[in-house]
């Protein structure tokens, strides 16, 4: 009886089991029936890119590449996910995702929490206007009003965004203290709409938005631009990033997804117009939002990447400087402690190999015209009336910038210094520079005015002869003891003294 029983249920689950194998099994075998009767017979694999709404990434996700991504076999999708860097690095990270795009700083930040699970393999573009500090004029005439303000400003952004990477670049770069806690200041919101909504009812003092969001806030009467990425150069960069897996495992999925992106984006790049109709029938947006999220964004080409951000020589390796920059604002800013990098090197998140292929075997016509140029302006010169027009934007972090005792005569310290401020400087090529020499308020007044004069003169002509900076560009100013710096509540006079003695560099602009 027993063994009955027993034969009878090992049937009725052979049976149960069968039954289940040929539920999951039939549509499987259908669905492969299906596709090898189909076109969809020669897919070699499926991509998927984690992605947000940035306008820069609109050709990678474009219908026009998953078009051309299909003819060459393989489906192309981007999966938006709000910009949640951590949730997109996790996917790339667990094989979810094949590539993902983001800023260098967001994936210092966000990749380092998951090992840094992928590698650099190109530059997509540059925010140049497509993000911006924006502020009532009354509150806020400039960065350096925010500074004295001592953390009494209100500011609005978008948190683990471009925005807060232009305000933190903003605090390190000037010297904003307050910019750099977690104080008041701060008023986090979701997206660009909500800080310029806070902004243009009068709850905040300032804000971070993009485009279209900044063409807006400068139409209110009463809204000025403190500072844009269109004012600067290799701060807000996207790069796109293939998966340690896929490149190990698949190459010519990445090879393959880099050379068609190329391809398009020299397209889109020759024929503006053909990007606006592209992107206004993929946004749904009115032309004119279109054209200034356009303009926000400089888009690099396969000649751009190969010989400026991602070549061979020291002269075309822009992405490494960019990488270093951003470790170095990341950790003054207090956001993080440590490089976060492997060994403390750029090329470790870095594989120039599928760039390097596609810009050998492309064609002149992909390649097109050469790189573009670091962004630069024609400076004329000005007369005392023209400086006094210009306004202060911000001053440059300050640098113990040292002289021989009692001379103009830098010394090689004070030279290094000055090389450490250009690192800095070079990020904002557009603004006029004015050079304040300063001196203690001890001593003779006429000799400290001289003094002072003659340093400021002697850092100018340093950055003109070491790194070719327009001497139009600059205005050279002897303050002598005139300004001295607030004196400490706990300072003794003589380490207040000590102090005084500096030259300063303050970004200059023409009136909003």
């Amino acid at each position: 009886m027993n063994t009955h029983v027993k034969i009878a249920g090992a049937l009725v689950l052979l049976g149960t089991v069968a039954a289940l194998a040929y539920k999951v099994g039939l549509p499987v075998l259908q669905e492969r029936t299906q596709v090898l009767s189909s076109d969809a017979r020669d897919v070699k694999g499926r991509i998927a890119i984690g992605t947000d709404s940035w306008i820069g990434y609109f050709p990678l996700c474009s219908d026009e590449m998953a078009r051309r991504m299909r003819a060459k076999g393989y489906v192309l999708r981007c999966v938006d996910d709000k910009a949640d860097y951590a949730k997109r690095m996790a996917a790339l990270k667990s094989g979810q995702l094949q590539f993902a795009v983001a800023t260098v700083d967001a994936y210092l930040q966000a990749g380092k929490e998951q090992g840094f699970p992928g590698a650099i393999v190109a530059v997509l573009d540059e925010s140049k206007g497509g993000d911006a500090i924006v502020g009532w004029k009354e509150r806020v005439a400039s960065l350096d009003a925010i500074k004295s303000a001592g953390g009494r400003v209100s500011i609005a952004f978008t948190p683990n965004s471009p925005s807060e990477h232009l305000i933190r670049s903003a605090a390190v770069h000037f010297d904003i203290t307050p910019l750099r806690a977690r104080g008041a200041w701060r008023h986090e919101t979701d997206g660009s709409a909500a800080a310029l909504e806070k902004l243009l009812s009068r709850k905040v003092d300032a804000a971070v938005v993009w485009e279209p969001d900044v063409s807006k806030a400068l139409r209110t009467d009463g809204v000025i631009k403190l500072l844009s990425s269109a004012d600067t150069q290799r701060l807000i960069v996207d790069v796109l990033v293939a998966s340690s897996g896929v490149i190990k495992q698949d190459p010519d999925m990445v090879r393959t997804l880099v050379t068609t992106y190329f391809q398009l984006l020299r397209e889109y790049v020759d024929a503006p117009a053909k990007l606006e109709q592209a992107v206004a029938a993929g946004t749904r947006q009115p032309g004119d939002q279109v054209a200034a999220m356009l303009r926000g964004v400089t888009f690099t080409t396969l000649s751009d990447n190969a010989e400026t951000w991602m070549g061979s020589t020291q002269q075309s390796q822009a992405l490494y400087d960019t990488i270093r920059s951003a470790v170095r604002v990341l950790i003054d800013s207090g956001t993080m402690t440590t490089d976060p990098l492997p060994d403390q090197d750029p090329y470790r998140i870095l594989n120039r190999q599928f760039l390097g292929e596609a810009y050998t075997t492309a064609t002149g016509a992909e390649v097109g015209r050469g790189p573009a140029p670091e962004v630069t302006k024609a400076f004329s010169p000005l007369d005392e009336a023209g400086w006094n027009r210009l306004r202060d934007i911000a001053t440059l972090k300050a640098f113990n910038v040292a002289f021989q005792s009692g001379t103009a005569d830098l010394s090689y310290e004070g030279k290094e210094e000055l090389d450490r401020m250009m690192e800095i400087l070079r990020h904002y090529p557009t603004f006029r520079v004015a050079v304040r020499g300063h001196t203690s308020t001890q001593g003779d007044a006429t000799a400290n005015d001289t003094l002072s004069r003659d340093r400021a003169d002697a850092v100018a002509r340093y950055l003109t002869v070491t790194y070719g900076i327009n001497s139009n560009r600059m205005r050279v100013i002897g303050m002598g003891g005139t300004n001295p710096l607030p004196r400490l509540d706990v300072e003794s006079d003589r380490a207040w003294q000590y102090r005084l003695p500096r030259v300063e560099v303050t970004l200059l602009a023409d009136p909003p």
